[in-house]
């Protein structure tokens, strides 16, 4: 994996909500200056191009003398990425009919731009220089030779994301359609999709049916989890119920990806603060079993380790790995015949992550 953690070249880049824009610059995997923050003007297709526009020439101004190098930021699609062509946006409803965001950037700044999904960005930068070589470091810490090239990222918050990066390459699909974990069958109800049993609605809508409240009287994820910890007033059982129910599902379907991808798994986004309540139960679920005619196996040729949990780190990070003989040989090979996989929280948290792999995206792709 190339790494530009020492990189002088600049990227600007945009955290591309429904309701702000968020502009930063980044240098060696860092940012350098003060964000800029602006409304994104969703409704009014004019404002928010002229919004997105004002956020890249105010961030040039602030880095000048110095030019940047590329444009890349993440954004929320249905997007043909590669081409830099917006569709249509549930949360920015202006743009319709397919919207050209990229190429206007290049022709109004002159440098390549770049544009991918948020889950995409969040899984390289943690690829990159978060989790997996974190984990990495740690085996290497331990003398376990095993290593880790694979890695799937989730981001739980107004949405069910996903991200999945191979051998250090992320893996955008033909259709700029990889990663789209949001579409998974919801495990509880399969007429209807994952994300309405993972995401901040899931969390408020169970704690309401419980309470029998209103969704809108319902409270916010985070005081969700304050109640379920006892540290303010509520409902406990409720809030607690909440989260066990949201991961029963993200289990399901994380398991789901990780069937195909084999890799490590890192979880961001707003929820993931309150990785204490579900973290464990997302494992669980990934740890659990069939029974098919009376006979049990395993969900998951792999067994998933809980990266926050002291314990299971521990079991993690130890090499199972031992010396057989080759046949018909006197020399011996390591042999380690436990397929382990490892589930944490962000190392960078999710927006720096997020930057991080728009910067090193756009490098790789500039130095081809």
């Amino acid at each position: 994996m190339v790494k530009y953690e020492n990189d002088e070249r600049i990227v600007l880049t945009l955290d591309a909500g429904g309701t702000n824009f968020v502009f930063s610059a980044m240098q060696a995997n860092h940012q350098i200056c003060e964000p800029i923050v602006l409304p994104s003007e969703g409704s009014k297709l004019d404002a928010c191009l002229n919004n997105i526009s004002l956020g890249f020439k105010k961030l040039s101004e602030q880095i000048f003398p110095k030019k940047p190098s590329a444009i890349s930021f993440a954004f929320p699609g249905p997007a043909d990425y590669p081409s830099g062509i917006i569709g249509d946006l549930g949360n920015l409803p202006a743009f319709r009919g397919g919207v050209p965001l990229g190429p206007m950037l290049e022709d109004m700044f002159k440098v390549p731009a770049f544009i991918n999904n948020d889950g995409d960005l969040f899984a390289y930068g943690e690829a990159i220089a978060g989790f997996l070589p974190l984990v990495n470091q740690m085996l290497e810490k331990q003398n376990n030779p095993k290593r880790y090239n694979n890695l799937i990222g989730f981001t739980l918050g107004t949405g069910f994301g996903g991200g999945i990066v191979i051998d250090g390459k992320l893996l955008p699909g033909d259709n700029s359609a990889s990663g789209e974990v949001w579409l998974m069958r919801n495990k509880l109800d399969p007429t209807i999709n994952a994300e309405e049993g993972v995401s901040i609605r899931a969390i408020r809508g169970v704690y309401a049916e419980y309470c029998k409240l209103d969704l809108s009287d319902a409270p916010s994820p985070k005081d969700i989890y304050q109640i379920a910890q006892g540290q303010m007033p509520g409902n406990r059982e409720a809030a607690i119920a909440a989260f066990k129910k949201m991961a029963e599902i993200a289990g399901d379907a994380i398991s789901n990806a990780v069937t195909l991808v084999d890799g490590l798994v890192v979880i961001g986004g707003g929820i993931s603060g309150a990785y204490p309540l579900f973290l464990s139960d997302i494992v669980k679920e990934m740890n659990s079993q069939f029974n098919v005619s009376g006979k049990t196996f395993s969900r998951l040729e792999v067994k998933a380790f809980d990266m926050e949990d002291e314990n299971q780190k521990k079991d993690f990070l130890l090499s199972d790995a031992k010396e057989i003989a080759v046949p018909f040989s006197d020399r011996k090979v390591l042999y380690d015949s436990k397929k382990k996989i490892g589930v944490g929280i962000s190392k960078l948290g999710t927006s720096n992550a997020v930057s991080v792999g728009a910067y090193v995206y756009a490098l790789s792709k500039i130095d081809g």
